[in-house]
């Protein structure tokens, strides 16, 4: 679930950005990885590399 831009940074009257502009990536943690989005997301933590890439890929194709 994406929460949109941080708060106090867009006013009611501009869209949520479209899916392509969601930079969602993982963020290794010794031997796990958590996976992040720009748009403030973030994926359940201590997560396998591929199951961090696959909750990012989820992310961004589904917001």
């Amino acid at each position: 679930m994406c929460t949109g831009p941080p708060s106090g940074t867009a006013s009611l009257s501009e869209p949520v950005p479209p899916a392509q502009n969601h930079a969602a990536s993982t963020i290794e943690r010794g031997s796990f990885c958590i996976a992040r989005c720009s748009c403030g997301w973030s994926g359940p933590a201590r997560r396998s590399r591929d199951l961090a890439r696959t909750d990012a890929e989820r992310h961004r194709t589904s917001a």
